[in-house]
């Protein structure tokens, strides 16, 4: 099987909420979202956020299909 490019992933904020998103590198992400202007305006201000489930895909359209069916 070839090595997914694209993954979905889910992130807990300190309050308690959830966020998805999807990326290229799960880690890069989450770590704009708790120290960068990058991460998701949702998620700036619930401060730190900690991954919870990633799953790979293929590509973005995939991935994009799979966050939406979580959501």
């Amino acid at each position: 099987m070839k090595k997914p490019t694209w993954f979905v992933y889910i992130a807990i904020c300190a309050d308690g909420t959830y966020y998805s998103g999807v990326t290229t590198d799960v880690h890069r992400r989450i770590n704009e979202h708790n120290s960068s202007a990058k991460g998701a305006r949702y998620t700036r201000s619930r401060r730190p956020t900690r991954l919870i489930y990633q799953e790979g895909a293929k590509n973005r359209s995939i991935a994009s299909k799979r966050e939406f069916a979580i959501k």
